[in-house]
């Protein structure tokens, strides 16, 4: 099994973070907040993460109190952004634009909740800026393009959109130096390709084909049998096939939770392991993601953590942990 920077399609991306972790946290010091208002931001990022992501809120209440509310904060800024792009009618690049440089202040207007959290967080945990910036480039991306020629196209696609994601967050639970990078990397790229192989049919409806045209062709597909949303022979040996690399993404990415702080680790691998878990209830649904949104309910998200805590890598690969 190949490691996490050896891949081909891996190499741009880990220039992209590296670069981004060379800025450095945001020097600018913690903004002077009324602490009342602040209290009813991370209050706002919270609802947004239960409204949103059952997995994603599952997972962060396993991480202590001040790095669960920054985690919430973080997602809630990626969830508007990404709304922006999807729900904007006619002015979403301006809108995002806006929204970017109100999410860049170091004191936002105090209407906006999501920001004012969002500023006390990465000034807080000093968030290197750059990878905020990634992620906003990320979605935008959505509104110019809705199809990807090969993987290496897709993979730099969900660096910006979950990668970026998984960087940021290092700097909030704890981590053990560059040398987790690679592993982050490849986690957003597990992630997000899992929430491609979920959404097929509602991004098929909303004009986006994310599965690469190649992969597509190669099995015999195109447009117009997404269109059709036929679960055939053709459609679900195209499907096997991605799920078991999105499996093995994951299986490459395990190691590096050892590179994490100890209080964050079972947080990190509930929400790894819980979305690995959707890729098989593709499968018992026979791999229909047309007419069907795979998910795991409340009690089989419940039920798997006691495995994934027993799991856990508690030997990092080859460096010291914290």
């Amino acid at each position: 099994m190949a490691t996490p920077g050896t891949q081909g399609w891996e190499r741009p991306l880990l220039t992209l973070a590296y670069a981004g972790g060379r800025q450095g946290g945001s020097t600018t010091s913690r903004p002077a907040t009324d602490p009342a208002l602040l209290e009813r931001a991370y209050a706002r990022c919270a609802a947004l993460t239960a409204r949103h992501s059952h997995t994603f809120y599952t997972a962060t209440s396993l991480l202590p109190p001040e790095k669960r509310r920054a985690m919430r904060a973080l997602y809630a800024f990626c969830r508007v952004s990404d709304d922006i792009v999807d729900r904007s009618k006619g002015s979403a690049e301006s809108t995002l634009m806006a929204w970017r440089q109100r999410a860049t202040m170091p004191q936002p207007p105090p209407y906006d909740l999501v920001a004012t959290a969002w500023a006390d967080t990465r000034t807080r945990f000093q968030i290197p800026p750059h990878y905020a910036e990634q992620l906003v480039d990320g979605v935008a991306r959505d509104l110019r393009q809705t199809r990807y020629a090969t993987f290496t196209e897709l993979a730099t696609y969900a660096y910006g959109v979950a990668s970026t994601v998984g960087l940021m967050s290092m700097y909030i639970i704890g981590f053990a130096g560059a040398v987790a990078i690679p592993y982050a990397v490849e986690l957003g790229v597990a992630l997000q390709l899992t929430n491609i192989l979920r959404d097929v049919g509602e991004d098929w409806r909303a004009g986006h084909v994310y599965l690469p045209q190649d992969e597509l062709a190669a099995y015999g597909l195109a447009d117009e049998d997404l269109a059709r949303g036929q679960v055939d022979e053709r459609w679900r040996a195209l499907m096997r096939f991605q799920i078991a690399r999105n499996r093995r993404l994951y299986a490459e990415a395990w190691p590096g939770i050892a590179l994490l702080h100890t209080d964050s680790r079972l947080a990190v691998a509930a929400a790894g392991e819980l979305y690995r878990a959707i890729l098989q209830a593709i499968e018992a649904q026979d791999y229909d993601v047309f007419h069907h949104r795979a998910r795991v309910s409340t009690w089989g998200k419940l039920q798997r953590l006691p495995g994934i805590w027993w799991r856990l890598p508690r030997t990092s690969p080859g460096h010291a942990t914290l």
